[in-house]
């Protein structure tokens, strides 16, 4: 279900230029899992992971945020799970955005 969720809302949300989202102009999504995005560097000089899911549990739900994603009709490409990847990409605009639901 959350998957599901996570998928509608990015598929919706109104980002892009003129409040568009990916829907409306059916941009291509990258959708690559990313758990150093749950690091909690409040206390102390090492951040800690806490909150990300292992990987057992984090993978199969990646996999299925970009099954229903496809399933909205969106083109997605993905990165290899856990993999040490060399991601480049040019934003256009000022801002990435963490989306939860």
């Amino acid at each position: 279900e959350k998957a599901a969720q996570l998928a509608r809302k990015l598929w919706s949300v109104r980002i892009l230029e003129g409040e568009k989202s990916c829907s409306d102009v059916y941009a291509p999504l990258l959708v690559i899992s990313q758990f150093t995005l749950y690091g909690d560097a409040r206390k102390g000089r090492r951040p800690t992971w806490n909150a990300a899911a292992p990987g057992e549990i984090a993978e199969p739900l990646v996999d299925e945020v970009v099954a229903q994603l496809r399933a909205l009709g969106a083109q997605v490409e993905t990165g290899r799970f856990g993999a040490d990847m060399r991601v480049s990409l040019t934003n256009h605009g000022p801002f990435t955005l963490v989306v939860e639901v």
